[in-house]
């Protein structure tokens, strides 16, 4: 029998600020990691404040917080006896850092910053953090009085060093590092390091766990090693949702895989691991053995632990088996992510549920069965005995005190805290209220039903009033300003009706408190700019708000099954429609023909324009090939058009982005203008210099022929 080691990692639900609740939750992943035998524990990145604190960073009292946190953990007896490795920002020489900090029976052994900072997509680290450029070097860092008169020490070491425990060595990399093509985790192979400790907050994107895994992997495929990898778990505050999923890796296996969406606070998973299986693995490798006798030395902590077990003890205990990756569909994953997500803004919000316009479509449908989804969830984590999602249930839907509720029926609970509504004019249809009827009722949300075009004719009214000229629709004859401000009423009233609604419909119920309005916008509509300015695309937040009209389709098919809901092909058989204008027998308004371009268009327009950073001619270009060929046969011509025609109402439209309400982050080709793709707002719509050069190839190609 071996080294016999346990080592323990988590994903902890933390909250950016709560100092209170972080604390309690780092200590209870303690106390979990402890009683499976760990003798390391890691933890998330930046767990102490929350990752998602942004320029609260750049507060004293966040630093000074961060620290009152750390003594408390330094003295808890939980602590004793065991390698704790947690994350907050420390100020060095004025200087501040994104952390970790060892202790070990009431003593600092290492400050490690991080070495490279994610400052891309949603990350903006060198905002509030500088990089550790001294690579494979230390400095002292002076303690601050109040943790000097607990720990008797004056200076600990801060920099890029390792730990040496009597029976390993453990070497730091954080998050972005791992991203990195130079990775610490080379050198640090190549110097004896056997357990790397990635402690991170990476926020889900589609497939993104693939790629975690695939680089986890990878990292001790060819080094040997033990990979450890924490993340941050929940919504703490911001647009993402952090989806866990804690790992642990062993040469190239993965032997440890947490649950990606989950409403738990803590989860920690274990595992035991032979260290002699390291040594062997790298020492029969005969060109790894030529490279690390020639690599530089990092300085060595000591900490005087021993992580393996008594021989005594390990006898009979078996080491951990590979396993199969666990991966969900894109289905699975709008199923649950922003399921989570709401679950989380709810609960810390302190509302008492959600109210959703139900239109019928498939957007409102989508994010209806997303909150059915959260539900589901919540009766399941409860029938499991969660107390904290008990607790949460209780105090949203306004419980008394000594309430002994507890959610059972997914319908039953949808009913109390998800409020749906079909707000019906002259311009909608028989078929679109029937659908939101039909799956209100299936669901159980408690739904209401009303038309507001005497409020729509009382505005109409005052404009006549004031100008003594009545607009029409276009099928009346009207002009096409006419036509879009008569649409854009409507659309906007159902904004004010709904925040109406929202704050007193649990007074008419009789309950304290009120709702946050969702929105159903999708992250093709707001590229395109297909929405009204301040209508019910103005809610408090929106779960499908990166998600595509593509996936959502998709969804819907999956949630026919899932959810056992066969009426859902009725949204998808259904042509989508704003319904805003009056029905003929000529004339049915439908999206796609108002926004003269499909969906699956512009799924692709907004992948290269983001993802593939093509402006109007390199998109061109791409196109041609993509267009030209295949099923589509475009001609070149039909191709440029098309993509002057995208760019246009694009750059038309791209200012509506700023009032859009916080979206779930899911795409990778989001137009979210909060941080994730950052653009002007007022462009020169007419892009002649870049329509100049499409225009020259489109000639030069047409000679050819």
């Amino acid at each position: 029998m071996g080294h016999l080691i346990t080592v323990a990692t988590c994903a902890l639900n933390q909250w950016a600020l709560d100092f209170t609740g972080n604390y309690k939750r780092i200590l209870e992943s303690i106390r979990i990691a402890k009683a499976a035998g760990a003798k390391y524990r890691l933890g998330p990145e930046l767990e102490i404040t929350g990752y998602g604190c942004n320029d609260h960073f750049l507060e004293g009292d966040t630093n000074l917080h961060s620290w009152e946190v750390l003594i408390k953990l330094i003295k808890s007896e939980e602590c004793r006896d065991m390698l704790i490795d947690v994350g907050m920002p420390v100020t060095h020489k004025n200087v501040n850092y994104n952390c970790r900090i060892f202790f070990l029976n009431k003593k600092i052994l290492l400050i490690r910053p991080k070495l490279f900072l994610a400052n891309d997509g949603n990350y903006r680290e060198t905002r509030w953090f500088s990089p550790w450029l001294k690579i494979r070097e230390t400095e002292d860092f002076f303690l601050p009085r109040i943790v000097r008169d607990v720990t008797g020490q004056d200076t600990v070491p801060i920099g890029d060093a390792v730990i040496a425990t009597l029976d390993t060595v453990i070497g730091t990399e954080m998050c972005e590092e791992l991203f990195t093509p130079n990775s610490p985790h080379i050198q640090m192979a190549l110097d004896g390091v056997e357990i790397f400790a990635n402690p991170s907050g990476s926020h889900h994107e589609f497939k993104k766990l693939h790629k975690r895994v695939e680089l986890l992997t990878g990292a001790t495929a060819k080094s040997g090693g033990i990979y450890m990898y924490a993340n941050q778990q929940g919504c703490d505050g911001e647009r993402v949702y952090y989806d866990g999923c804690a790992l642990i890796c062993v040469n190239g296996e993965l032997v440890a895989q947490g649950s990606q969406f989950s409403l738990k606070d803590v989860e920690v998973i274990t595992s035991k691991i032979d260290i002699e299986d390291i040594r062997s693995f790298r020492v029969r490798i005969s060109s790894r053995g030529l490279q690390a006798a020639g690599g530089k030395a990092y300085q060595r902590i000591k900490a005087d632990i021993r992580l393996s077990m008594e021989r005594k003890d390990a006898v009979g205990v078996s080491s951990a088996v590979p396993i199969t990756p666990k991966y969900l569909t894109p289905e699975e994953e709008i199923r649950y992510g922003p399921a989570c997500w709401l679950w989380d803004y709810m609960r810390r919000s302190k509302s008492g549920g959600f109210f959703l316009p139900l239109s019928g479509g498939i957007d409102s449908c989508s994010t209806a069965l997303i909150v059915f989804s959260m539900c589901k969830l919540v009766c399941e984590a409860a029938k499991e005995g969660d107390q904290q999602v008990i607790e949460d249930v209780r105090r949203c839907l306004g419980e008394p005190e000594g309430s002994t509720y507890v959610p059972k029926e997914p319908t039953e609970f949808c009913n109390r805290v998800f409020h749906t509504c079909y707000m019906g004019t002259s311009n909608s249809s028989v078929e679109t209220n029937n659908r939101a009827k039909e799956l209100a009722e299936k669901i159980g949300s408690y739904h209401i039903i009303f038309t507001f075009d005497a409020v729509i004719a009382a505005v109409i009214a005052l404009f006549l009033s004031v100008t003594n000229l009545t607009p029409k629709f276009a099928v009346h004859g009207g002009s096409a300003r006419e036509n879009l401000a008569l649409q854009n009423i409507q659309a906007r009233l159902r904004m004010v009706l709904a925040y109406m609604f929202a704050q007193l419909l649990l007074w008419v119920r009789g309950r304290p408190g009120s709702l946050l309005v969702l929105g159903s916008a999708n992250v093709d509509e707001t590229l395109r700019g297909y929405f009204t300015k301040y209508d019910c695309s103005a809610a408090d937040i929106n779960p499908i708000g990166g998600i595509s009209k593509t996936d959502l389709r998709k969804f819907i098919q999956y949630s026919s099954t899932a959810f056992q809901l066969p009426l859902l092909t009725k949204f998808l058989d259904a042509p989508p429609t704003a319904e805003l204008e009056p029905l003929t027998k000529e004339y049915t308004q439908t999206d796609e023909i108002d926004m003269k371009m499909s969906y699956s268009e512009l799924s692709t327009y907004g992948t290269l324009r983001k993802v593939k950073m093509c402006g109007p001619f390199s998109m061109f270009t791409k196109l041609v090939g993509d267009w030209g060929g295949g099923e589509r046969k475009l001609s070149v011509k039909e191709v440029a058009e098309k993509v002057k025609l995208f760019f246009f109402y694009y750059s038309i439209n791209r200012h509506k982005t700023t009032i859009l309400p916080p979206s779930y982050h899911m795409s990778s080709y989001s137009p979210d203008d909060n941080r994730f793709d950052l653009r002007p707002i007022l462009y020169n719509a007419g892009w002649e210099w870049q329509f100049e050069r499409i225009d020259e190839v489109v000639k030069e190609l047409e000679s050819k022929k």
